[in-house]
């Protein structure tokens, strides 16, 4: 019973759980920066969140948001391009 406890206490966190945090701040920091900021920094910023929260969504199967957030990246790139 004890080890039973004393496992479930050291579960150890993924990486792209830590990816995902991070890009959700990101993305909120991206936003105030293109309103308020610079478009071209905010958009490069909203790239890179998008595209570090992929990984997570891929592993817990929420095949609906990787498809959002592969539209996102593409409009971000076509900025980008542009």
């Amino acid at each position: 019973m004890i080890q039973k406890l004393q496992s479930k206490a050291y579960h150890t966190v993924e990486i792209d759980v830590y990816m995902r945090i991070l890009g959700s701040v990101s993305v909120i920091a991206a936003y105030f920066i293109v309103l308020h900021v610079n478009l071209l920094l905010g958009v490069v910023i909203h790239f890179i969140a998008d595209l570090i929260s992929i990984p997570y969504f891929v592993r817990t199967k929420s095949w609906d948001v990787v498809i959002m957030l592969t539209f996102l990246l593409a409009i971000s790139l076509s900025k980008l391009v542009s």
